[in-house]
């Protein structure tokens, strides 16, 4: 299933791809959260889609396209996972994912305004595939761990490089703002995609800046979910952001950094592609 949300902010409401169709599925009285998620709630919308869909009425063409999911408990976070962005950055490349959270707060649609922080000068962008986790996963072996995923969809890790890097060297607060983590359109469901070698990409002002392929990461989906699972619990709605290719603005030369004004186009194959402008803070 490709199931999406859409609606103004704090009134979103659940939908779901069928055919062509962009359908509304708030008849189905449940959000794409953690609670959904933990009760067998892909296997109830795709019996609510075969009694019910017929009567889903298409949403409207001007609709928001909110976060593909409801806020999650934790965003986890993969740095340095492409060989080149490590090196790109001059960080040594990792023998163990290196993982870092980012706030829940900082969720947004795919094609809403991202917010410069104040004081910031250095905001960068950061093509990522997310993985929606789906059942409760606690020490769970590499060999079952895809059992564990519910879905995929596009995520844009925004990072400011200063708060990163120079404001006590903590990758948190760099990782945090407003608006710094777009997740959709889409969240694709496991049984429908193979994530292990799908295209990514970036774009700013009409420029490629990134261009690599799922099939490039040092650590792949499994061995993340074994891995970030033996340290904490995660729970049904979390999202894992598995890491970006090279091609950050951090990496060139000179670095190049978000400006308001600025047009950033992402997207992952099978996951559809995200538009966003970029704005100061009010």
């Amino acid at each position: 299933m490709k199931l999406f949300r859409f609606g103004p902010p704090g009134a979103e409401k659940p939908g779901l791809v069928s055919g062509e169709r962009w359908l509304d599925v708030s008849a189905f009285g449940e959000d794409y959260g953690e609670a959904f998620f933990e009760s067998d709630g892909l296997a109830r919308l795709g019996a609510f889609m075969a009694a019910e869909g017929p009567r889903c009425p298409a949403i409207p063409p001007d609709a928001r396209r909110a976060s593909a999911i409801r806020r999650p408990s934790k965003i986890v976070c993969v740095g340095l996972n492409y060989r080149d962005h490590a090196l790109e950055t001059g960080a040594q490349i990792p023998s163990e994912p290196v993982l870092f959270l980012k706030a829940p707060s900082a969720l947004s649609g795919p094609n809403d305004d991202v917010i410069i922080p104040r004081q910031s000068q250095k905001t960068d962008w950061e093509v990522e595939l997310g993985v929606v986790i789906g059942k409760t996963a606690r020490y769970v072996e590499e060999g079952s761990a895809l059992d564990y995923v519910a879905g995929y969809v596009l995520v844009n890790d925004y990072s400011e490089r200063e708060f990163q890097r120079e404001r006590g060297g903590q990758f948190t607060k760099g990782k945090s703002a407003d608006s710094f983590a777009p997740v959709g359109p889409l969240l694709v469901t496991a049984d429908e995609l193979d994530a292990s070698d799908l295209a990514l990409w970036l774009s700013v002002n009409g420029q490629e800046c990134q261009k690599s392929r799922t099939s490039s990461m040092i650590f792949a989906v499994p061995r993340l979910v074994s891995y970030i699972s033996s340290f904490m619990t995660l729970v049904p709605g979390d999202l894992i952001s598995t890491g970006t290719p090279a091609g950050v603005g951090l990496g060139r030369k000179p670095p190049s950094f978000l400006r308001p004004g600025d047009v950033v186009e992402f997207g992952i194959e099978g996951l559809g592609e995200a538009r966003q402008r970029v704005i100061a803070s009010p």
